[in-house]
């Protein structure tokens, strides 16, 4: 939690609770159901809470923002950044259904409002977003071809246009090449935001609708 106040220092004491909560609640689950890898639930702020968070290094949503988190997971980035954004809106949709269910247990467990949790593919989604973001899902070409035709087209509350946010590690370079010329395309090294190894090759990536 001393990492999370390190780089967002202006939590309110309800954002503080909430994030404080994640750790007891993310071990008992795991416990139950793989969300998080078992070998890496010691290191679940630094490598899953604060990872998430690079996400608002990029930009920072605003209120009445609409947000999707494609393939949750155990709810990451998604429940980080509902935590972080309180007045932006958040879905996050998974294909698998016991994850889903704890990503629901979880978003009731700390009293987060602006987010909601469905067992639904991408493609049966009739709404539109802002921004679509993800983290470990898939490659760049399928995550640009499921998430670009859920993006609003015209209205663009943000500095930074609607478009696509995800958290990528190594081997980037043979995933961005193909793309960046059909594509626009940036790179953040999430080194720039955060200090430590892990983050060393860790990107968030940001492709316009």
């Amino acid at each position: 939690m001393e990492q999370i106040l390190q780089y967002f220092p202006d939590l309110s004491p309800q954002q503080i609770q909430q994030f404080e909560a994640l750790g007891p609640l993310y071990r008992e689950w795991n416990q139950k159901i793989n969300v998080i890898s078992r070998k890496d639930i010691d290191n679940l702020y630094p490598h899953h809470i604060l990872h998430s968070l690079a996400i608002a290094k990029v930009v920072s949503f605003r209120p009445g923002a609409q947000i999707l988190d494609l393939g949750t997971g155990g709810g990451l980035p998604g429940i980080p950044l509902a935590i972080l954004f309180p007045e932006s809106r958040f879905l996050m949709v998974d294909g698998t259904r016991k994850k889903i269910g704890v990503v629901q247990e979880i978003i009731q467990a700390i009293g987060l409002e602006n987010a909601v949790a469905r067992h639904i593919r991408a493609e049966e989604l009739k709404i539109k977003f802002d921004f679509v973001v993800c983290r470990a899902v898939a490659s760049m070409d399928k995550l640009i071809n499921w998430s670009f035709p859920l993006l609003k087209l015209e209205e663009h509350l943000h500095a930074l246009p609607n478009g696509l946010i995800t958290l990528k590690g190594s081997n980037l370079r043979t995933e961005l090449a193909p793309l960046e010329k059909e594509n626009y395309i940036e790179e953040y090294p999430i080194s720039d935001f955060f200090e430590g190894e892990y983050y060393l090759e860790k990107s968030v990536i940001y492709a316009q609708v």
